[in-house]
């Protein structure tokens, strides 16, 4: 018999809600990493016999040789949730100390061309869908960052963005930019933009809502375009336009990973718009 969900939440003890409560407060993750984190947890108490407290190493490995054949990142999202569980939140690190994470394979990644590019935006029948399409394009932010975006993180006037971490549940994203095309998509979507009760972002959509719009922009071209395609996209072309390694990242929202980057660089805000107006990055022309 699974252990009930509904005893721990009543006691507060080892239940998933105290659980992505401690993720949130003690370690700090973002509401999205809480909220996966507990999700996992209830699955896996479900699935096994006892209180928390009396939950075995054997018990732990059963479960997760269920997911041996799954994805490797599948499998790490379980194993850290599992991990901050058992190590943080019940101090009981002996019993997941010996697992490890598994190892990513390095597959070199094929980003569409320019033209490719071009013509899968003509296809777009919207001007959300436009506006969309060229802020990943040009911005290099993640699909959750550009859909949390808020009216208040944009200067139009500036091309510039500045997520509010607080609200938008980014990562580590400082700044970043763009162009002048994006602008003019965004220009002319905000004046057809439908104005919701309590929904401030530029972006009112989910994140399923826009992949089925590019999925049927998809099958019309047969070119397939995700968030994801247009943030390694953005990489790319970046790379190829000269710009640093460490000021791309900084684009993109990742942590510089040398000394060099971290504490010799200047990330203000004037020197990343200066470099990233300087690279010229172009996607309709």
């Amino acid at each position: 018999m699974g252990f009930e969900p509904t005893k721990a939440y009543a006691t507060g003890t080892g239940g998933p809600v105290e659980f992505e409560k401690f993720c949130r407060i003690d370690l700090k993750l973002a509401p999205k990493t809480a909220s996966d984190h507990a999700r996992q947890i209830k699955k896996f108490l479900l699935k096994v016999s006892g209180e928390p407290s009396e939950i075995t190493r054997e018990q732990i490995r059963d479960y997760l040789m269920s997911f041996a054949d799954c994805s490797a990142t599948v499998y790490k999202n379980l194993l850290s949730a599992l991990k901050r569980y058992f190590r943080d939140y019940l101090d009981r690190e002996d019993l997941v100390r010996s697992f490890r994470f598994p190892r990513h394979e390095y597959k070199p990644i094929t980003v569409p061309s320019n033209y490719d590019l071009q013509r899968f935006y003509a296809q777009l029948n919207s001007p959300v869908e436009r506006a969309v399409f060229l802020t990943y394009a040009t911005t290099g932010l993640r699909r959750s960052e550009v859909l949390a975006l808020k009216l208040s993180d944009l200067d139009l006037d500036k091309r510039t963005i500045i997520p509010n971490k607080a609200a938008n549940n980014t990562k580590n994203t400082w700044c970043t930019f763009f162009n002048q095309e994006a602008e003019q998509a965004l220009r002319e979507y905000l004046l057809t933009k439908k104005e919701i009760a309590g929904d401030t972002r530029v972006f009112p959509y989910t994140a399923r809502n826009m992949n089925k719009k590019f999925k049927k922009t998809g099958k019309k071209t047969g070119i397939q375009v995700t968030p994801q395609t247009l943030r390694e996209w953005f990489c790319c072309q970046m790379g190829k336009l000269g710009v640093p390694d460490r000021y791309v990242d900084a684009f993109c929202g990742r942590v510089p990973q040398s000394i060099l980057a971290r504490h010799y660089t200047d990330f203000s805000p004037d020197r990343l718009k200066a470099i990233y107006d300087k690279a010229g990055l172009k996607v309709l022309s």
